[in-house]
């Protein structure tokens, strides 16, 4: 936890610092910035189920420290950097080293973690997400404009030495070996397994399809919000901050709620999160078509309500995919998660662009409002059949250190 908080705020410091090298100092193009992010994403989206599958091959310790090491280095390597291409290489590397340690850490977590306590450890691994969220900006903001980019560059860099440091000093397992080790197969085997598991567990291969499909519809919008604000005609220069910073402590207050009140239902959570994005997205575009004003008490009461309800969505369902996973495909299973979700948030920007560009921003608003609504309650109306699959399934035995390597 100490590491991921520390590793988090260090990832805002370099995108901040990288932001304001290229976009203000170099006078890069839109286009050559908004490369920066596909980067970073496109290797994740794309390795990420092979990434998952070394991350259960390997020693995932040493994956996370390796890992950790390597994107450090890469950091380094920023503050010399004179081109674009240098940048994109960095970023390329520092994006696939992250395929790699995302489906090791969940592996370690699952070692680490016994299944009674898991939907508490994942609640409290999204407050520091989300408290990094509100925190990381501000501090790497402040930082920029004090020290500039190349100092930052140095920080973020240290950042991934203490995070490795602290992910050395962690036991190997603290599971107990329960069953004899398989011998391991092919790479190719071992990378099939982890698919027919997602499409043989419903609630699993359920949830994810909800998950990637409402983020999907979810970032039409989210990357459009600037352009929302821009509509109303006395918008405060400050409203967009404040909108971020309320969606962090929603998500924050709602992983508070969700660290202490464990014995909920994650499907029915996770559609009433659903619910409520739509909810908060369309209120804001209704809202705004009217040029309400007031627009710094409404605008920010949405976000908080947005950033609790996107906990409701991602909590429940981790914690289900860690509970409901073997240890020894772990790695695998969060894997395919990671390349789901980092390709619902590379195309949807995209796609609402394009169709705020063709159609409008506040259709496109309330569009998304629609379908997330919809998805809701197409998911309620099949919820007791999926409910009933999972009944019928026996729990995954939770496995060991002679299973997955640590």
């Amino acid at each position: 936890m100490m590491a991921q908080t520390i590793s988090s705020i260090g990832d805002w410091l370099s995108i901040v610092a990288i932001m304001t090298l290229v976009g203000l100092k170099w006078n890069a193009s839109p286009m050559e910035v908004s490369f920066i992010i596909l980067c970073l994403a496109l290797p994740m989206a794309l390795f990420g189920p092979v990434a998952g599958t070394v991350a259960d091959r390997l020693n995932r310790k040493a994956l996370m420290v390796v890992s950790d090491l390597v994107r450090s280095g890469v950091i380094l390597v920023l503050t010399y950097a004179e081109s674009l291409w240098v940048v994109y290489v960095c970023l390329i590397t520092v994006g696939l080293f992250s395929a790699v340690f995302i489906p090791a850490k969940n592996g370690v977590l699952k070692e680490l973690v016994a299944d009674h306590d898991m939907r508490s450890a994942m609640a409290v691994t999204s407050m520091i997400d989300s408290s990094t969220k509100v925190i990381g900006p501000l501090l790497s903001g402040i930082l920029v404009a004090a020290l500039g980019a190349h100092p930052v560059f140095f920080i973020d860099s240290g950042t991934f030495l203490l995070s490795a440091l602290l992910l050395f000093l962690l036991p190997k397992t603290v599971q107990r070996v329960t069953e004899k080790a398989e011998p391991h197969s092919s790479f190719k085997e071992e990378f099939m397994e982890g698919i027919l598991f997602i499409k043989s567990k419903a609630p699993v291969l359920v949830g994810l399809f909800f998950l990637g499909f409402s983020l999907l519809i979810l970032q039409l919008s989210d990357s459009q919000l600037i352009v929302l604000i821009r509509e109303l005609s006395e918008a405060s220069p400050d409203l967009f901050g404040y909108l971020v910073a309320s969606s962090g402590v929603g998500m924050f207050v709602s992983g508070v709620i969700l660290a202490r009140k464990t014995d909920y239902r994650p499907f029915s959570l996770m559609l009433l999160g659903v619910c409520g994005i739509g909810i908060s997205f369309g209120m804001m575009a209704i809202l705004t078509s009217y040029d309400v004003g007031l627009s710094l008490l409404w605008g920010p009461a949405f976000g908080l309500v947005a950033g609790f309800s996107a906990s409701l969505v991602f909590v429940p369902f981790q914690a289900t995919v860690q509970v409901d996973t073997p240890v020894q495909l772990t790695g695998r299973v969060f894997g395919v998660v990671n390349s789901v979700t980092t390709t619902a948030t590379i195309i949807g920007p995209i796609l609402g662009g394009w169709l705020s560009t063709v159609i409008g921003v506040i259709p496109t608003f309330l569009i998304t409002a629609s379908l997330l609504i919809l998805l809701s309650f197409i998911g309620f109306v099949t919820k007791s059949k999926i409910e009933r699959r999972k009944d019928h399934v026996s729990k995954s035995k939770q496995g060991t250190h002679g299973t997955a390597p640590s």
